[in-house]
C-alpha cells in the first residue's frame, strides 16, 4: 500500500490546505520569493496558482527500479527553480512549455497512468508545485489511487516543504548536482546549493530510508539520488559521493549519469561544451565505489 493511503482523509486534507495556505507568500522552495501565487502572482519558477503540465506518459527511460515492465507514469511539470544552463528539457523547465491544469485534472492525469499499468506516478520538477500535487491527491485518492508516488526533483528542495509530504511520498528522487557552491551559482543560479541539497538528502532520507524494491526489483520506497557527471569535474563529484556515503547511507542507490551533452546554453561556457569521456566517467564510477556506493551503479 502507498504511505499516502495509510494516512487518515483529514491528515492528507489538512497538509494540502496548509501547503497551500503557504502560497499566499510563497516560501514553497528555498529561493523564498514571497510571491502572492494564490493571486496569480509568479516567482522565480514562474508557476501561478495552478501548476503547468507539459506533458503526462509511461516513461520507459528513467531507472529499472522505476520502470519495471509497464513504465513509470512521468507527469512533467513545466517551469523550475532552477536555471541550469546544460538543461536538456529546457523548453519545459526554462520556457514553460505546457499547460495550466487546475486539481481536478491533474488527478485524472494520475489516475489515467495507474489505469495504464504504470508501476508509480512521478512528478518530474515538482519542488515549487507541492501544494498542487497535495490538492490533486486528495481528490485521486477518493477515486482509488494506490500506487507509489515519486518525487523527482533538481535537489533544491526546501526541508520545510518536505515536511509536508512526510508519510506521502513513497520514493524521493532528487538530484545531487554539485559538490561545491560556486559551480552551482555558476551553472544553476543556485545560492547554497550545497547546504540546501544535504539537509533536502537527509530530509528525504529520514522519511523513506534506503531504496526497497519487491522480488521483481521494482521500487516500492526509499531514495534513490542522481548524480550527473560534468566535464572536468564540475560537478564535483568526489564530495557529493563522500557526503552521501558518509551522511546519508552507504546504501544509497545512485545513479551515476553519463548522458551529459552540451544543450540550452552550455556552449556559452567553453568548460561544458563538449560531452565528457569515458575516462570521466569511469573515474566519476571509481569516486562512487570507492565511497562504497554501489547499489544503481553501472559498472564499466
Amino acid at each position: 500500500m502507498a504511505r499516502y493511503n495509510k494516512m487518515p482523509p483529514e491528515i492528507l486534507e489538512k497538509r494540502a490546505q496548509e501547503a497551500l495556505a503557504r502560497l499566499a507568500s510563497c516560501k514553497i522552495c528555498p529561493r523564498r520569493c514571497q510571491a502572492n501565487r494564490l493571486e496569480d502572482e509568479r516567482g522565480y519558477c514562474r508557476t501561478g496558482r495552478w501548476a503547468r503540465v507539459a506533458s503526462y506518459t509511461p516513461h520507459f527511460g528513467e531507472e529499472p527500479p522505476l520502470v519495471g515492465h509497464s513504465g513509470s507514469g512521468t507527469i512533467f511539470f513545466s517551469g523550475c527553480n532552477l536555471s541550469c544552463v546544460f538543461c536538456q528539457n529546457w523548453d519545459i523547465s526554462q520556457e514553460d512549455l505546457g499547460h495550466e491544469v487546475k486539481a481536478e485534472e491533474l488527478a485524472k492525469m494520475m489516475l489515467a497512468l495507474q489505469d495504464s499499468g504504470c508501476h508509480n506516478i512521478n512528478f518530474v520538477t515538482p519542488t515549487h508545485v507541492v501544494p498542487q500535487i497535495l490538492e490533486a491527491l486528495v481528490l485521486a485518492r477518493e477515486e482509488g489511487l494506490s500506487v507509489p508516488l515519486v518525487y523527482n526533483s533538481g535537489g533544491y528542495d526546501s526541508a520545510e516543504a518536505l515536511l509536508l509530504l512526510d508519510g506521502i511520498i513513497d520514493i524521493y528522487m532528487p538530484d545531487a548536482k554539485y559538490g561545491q557552491d560556486g559551480p552551482a551559482q555558476k551553472y544553476s543560479a543556485a545560492p547554497g546549493y550545497t547546504t540546501v541539497n544535504k539537509a533536502a538528502l537527509k530530509e528525504m532520507h529520514r522519511q523513506v530510508g534506503d531504496l526497497q524494491m519487491d522480488e521483481e526489483g521494482i521500487a516500492l520506497q526509499g531514495l534513490l539520488v542522481r548524480h550527473l557527471v560534468l566535464p572536468a569535474d564540475a560537478a564535483g563529484t568526489e564530495e557529493v559521493v563522500r557526503f552521501i556515503s558518509q551522511e546519508i547511507s552507504v546504501h544509497t542507490y545512485l545513479n551515476v549519469m553519463a548522458q551529459y551533452h552540451p544543450e540550452y546554453q552550455a556552449c556559452r561556457y567553453p568548460e561544458l561544451s563538449r560531452a565528457i569521456t569515458a575516462r570521466e566517467y569511469a573515474q566519476a564510477l571509481h569516486l562512487a565505489e570507492k565511497a562504497g556506493l554501489v547499489r544503481g551503479l553501472a559498472m564499466l
